[in-house]
């Protein structure tokens, strides 16, 4: 156990003077958190469709709602060709889906830069209905209403979800932000 000098005791700063971010972990938290979430779903299939809802596109969305700066507009592409190798879906779909995602919040934000928490749950819960939407007919299936009624609670497990997502993301946004103790 590290021993402090009385003065760094007493002062609450103290510990974080000499103390540096992680460039590794400031640049890398955002995707491994999305590429996480894509891997997840795998882990819940059920016989015809999974039971948890697109957790890497809720996570692309939770980080670029939460943090505008952190994705760049083109990450749509590789991030989305990653979720196409895990979600069973044709290859070339999410990569479309995510970058049209990543380009109509970029146009929202442009024209709307005032939205609260509201408006954003609001936003995610109406592109991720889309989203889901355009990715059962990518697919091939043929929406019809027993499709519709068994996708219904993922949608709805999706629109509830997002703030627990944006909890995570802040979460992981703090860790990704913290000083690391710097050896040496």
């Amino acid at each position: 156990m590290e021993r402090l000098a009385p003065s760094a005791r007493s002062d609450p700063y103290g510990s974080r003077i000499n103390r540096a971010r992680s460039p590794l972990r400031e640049y890398t938290v955002p995707y491994l958190s999305i590429m996480l979430g894509s891997i997840l779903p795998v882990l819940f299939l059920a016989d015809v469709m999974p039971l948890v809802p697109p957790l890497g596109y809720l996570m692309l969305l939770g980080w670029r709602m939460m943090r505008p700066g952190v994705l760049p507009l083109w990450i749509g592409l590789p991030l989305g060709a990653f979720d196409d190798l895990f979600s069973g879906q044709p290859f070339g779909s999410a990569i479309l889906l995510w970058s049209l995602t990543m380009i109509g919040i970029e146009a929202l934000e442009t024209r709307f830069p005032w939205r609260g928490f509201w408006q954003d749950w609001f936003t995610a819960g109406l592109v991720t209905i889309v989203y889901m939407l355009v990715a059962m007919v990518v697919s091939g299936a043929e929406l019809t209403l027993p499709l519709l009624a068994a996708a219904l609670p993922q949608v709805l497990l999706a629109i509830l979800l997002y703030p627990v997502i944006t909890r995570v993301v802040s979460g992981l946004d703090r860790f990704r932000l913290s000083r690391s103790r710097r050896i040496g």
